[in-house]
């Protein structure tokens, strides 16, 4: 029971999720969980099932045979199969709103399946509208491609937010000009290792004057052997730089269940620095955002 391509899929189709998630859609052709007593369609529908962590697996292939008791054709796939549509289709498997404008990355870093899954970075020539972008490595694209992709930002009327993640690594002083044409919602970066830092640390000149509420980041930890005391002052390093970490347990991108046990301590430390309500009350806060004025200076300078 599987699909490998899904930019043939025929219009209209079922969508099933294993679970509900903020990026869930929500129209009467979605579902989550077991087949329903109420069949929306008749038996000759499409019906997907789309699986994103490797380790839901066989919870999707057990949703997949109870909506095979209804309909003939019956599918599951998604990132945990390592197969991706071709194109992207709004509202079909991310909630209205999102947008994907291209796919795939140039990097390889040991953690991340997108290389494999997606392969390397392809811009999609048809932009769709959206105020959620989910690209993979949306600064890798070419300048062209970014100048049409705010253009449609900026006909949003309402404020854009990065969570697909902005590559530290790829941020320009002229992209600074592209965030500043729009209504800034959220700015989601990572720092996934201690070497990452630094990385952070240079791109803060071109942030500069962006409130700390908009700078977030990805921070995963316990990755390549990292201690809890290491993992603790990287987290809080990325808050004295003037980001709000989201921290993650790694676990290895293959396999059916999640391989690594993590201690109680280490959980611990998760739910604290994933939760901005619960750190912030407590953590020292960054210093204040530079005017206007001392900005342009630091960017132009």
């Amino acid at each position: 029971m599987s699909f490998t391509v899904l930019g043939d899929i025929p219009d209209n189709p079922i969508r099933v999720f294993p679970v509900r998630t903020q990026w869930t859609p929500s129209d009467d052709r979605a579902f989550v969980g077991m087949s329903p007593l109420f069949l929306p369609a008749d038996e000759n529908t499409p019906v997907l099932v789309s699986c994103v962590f490797t380790w839901e697996r066989d919870y999707a292939e057990r949703i997949a045979r109870s909506w095979r008791d209804h309909y003939r054709d019956v599918r599951v796939g998604g990132p945990a199969y390592e197969t991706r549509p071709t194109t992207f289709v709004p509202g079909r498997f991310l909630k209205h709103g999102c947008t994907i404008t291209s796919y795939g990355c140039p990097k390889q870093c040991g953690w991340c399946n997108v290389p494999k899954i997606d392969g390397a970075l392809r811009e999609l020539p048809l932009i769709h509208p959206g105020w959620i972008v989910q690209d993979n490595n949306l600064l890798a694209c070419s300048r062209e491609h970014l100048e049409r992709v705010f253009a449609m930002l900026r006909d949003q009327k309402r404020r854009i937010f990065f969570n697909g993640g902005l590559d530290k690594h790829y941020l320009k002083p002229w992209h600074r000009d592209l965030f500043d044409s729009i209504s800034i919602g959220e700015l989601w970066f990572a720092c996934d290792r201690g070497r990452d830092i630094d990385a952070l640390r240079a791109i803060l000149p071109i942030l500069d004057g962006i409130q700390l509420r908009k700078r977030r980041c990805y921070t995963m930890i316990g990755y390549d052997g990292e201690t809890l005391d290491e993992a603790q002052r990287r987290v809080e390093t990325v808050l004295e730089l003037g980001f709000m970490p989201f921290t993650q347990l790694y676990q290895p991108p293959t396999g059916k269940q999640p391989t690594i046990k993590y201690s109680a301590e280490w959980k611990a430390l998760n739910k604290k620095w994933c939760r901005p309500a619960a750190y912030m009350a407590q953590a020292p806060q960054p210093h204040p955002s530079a005017s206007e004025g001392e900005r342009s200076e630091a960017r132009h300078g």
